[in-house]
């Protein structure tokens, strides 16, 4: 069953992560952490950043690999996730650059007509984590719509990292970071698939606020369907749900979640 966790506010969220992923960077330098982009993990990397500058941390030798991409932007346009990685999670934890990945760094730049290029950045980047040793901990976002990473509603839940076409809602809801031009939103991105996704260790996805309500109801208590890609999570054997009370209006058994996470020994962590 996949662990939810309700807190109070995105800060609660974030040290829950960022004690997490300390600890394990402690025990194994090496690391290799998922990252995603958008504003559900942002109090998770700035939580993290203070644990490691304030236990100084070693984290020189930590591997990183993130979910998506978007197609058709420069790796420089502030709007890349390439960029938005950069700026909110290898600076801010002092990272080495050399050991973050971004799967649009392997096909960003090439015209969407190149298929031979295209065809063969999805397999190759699954490789490359695999080599790595898998991801430890992969943290995820969720879309009103369920998708995780770009992975829409209707993507196999055995896919691996590949070129997608956005959903128009997606290009909607992320219109925000393109001075609400939706025009200015790719329409093509590359993204780890469901499949790729689920390999990872262990998975944390983040919510907050009532728009994503619904969805985290069908992450975490519907049925698992392709329809809602998060559901997927229910098939991972250390899936964690951290949510603030808003995202968890509509989960039926909050109080049992509330609960299990009050009673649970505090040296299993999340």
């Amino acid at each position: 069953m996949t662990e939810v966790i309700i807190v109070k506010d995105e800060q609660e969220a974030g040290e829950l992560y960022g004690r997490c992923v300390a600890d394990l960077i402690t025990k194994n330098p090496q690391a290799v952490l998922g990252l995603a982009t958008g504003s559900s993990p942002l109090a998770a990397y700035k939580a993290l950043a203070k644990i490691v500058h304030d236990e100084d941390i070693d984290v020189s030798h930590v591997r990183d690999f993130a979910l998506d991409e978007y197609l058709g932007l420069p790796i420089t346009h502030p709007q890349s996730y390439h960029s938005t990685i950069e700026r909110t999670v290898v600076e801010p934890l002092g990272l080495d650059p050399a050991l973050v990945h971004v799967p649009g760094d392997v096909i960003n730049g090439a015209p969407l007509s190149d298929g031979r290029i295209i065809q063969e950045a999805g397999p190759a980047y699954d490789r490359a984590i695999e080599e790595a040793g898998g991801i430890d901990v992969q943290i995820l976002g969720i879309g009103t719509d369920g998708h995780v990473g770009f992975n829409e509603p209707g993507s196999s839940l055995a896919s691996g990292t590949r070129v997608k076409t956005l959903a128009e809602q997606t290009r909607i809801d992320n219109a925000r970071f393109f001075g609400d031009d939706v025009n200015a939103v790719p329409t093509h991105c590359i993204t780890q698939g469901i499949g790729t996704i689920l390999k990872a260790r262990h998975l944390v996805l983040l919510a907050f606020g009532e728009g994503k309500a619904d969805a985290i109801a069908h992450t975490v208590e519907g049925g698992v369907s392709a329809f809602c890609p998060a559901s997927a999570l229910q098939l991972h054997p250390h899936a964690t749900v951290i949510v603030d009370e808003a995202a968890a209006s509509k989960l039926k058994h909050a109080d049992y979640y509330r609960y299990a996470w009050a009673h649970k020994p505090a040296w299993q962590g999340i």
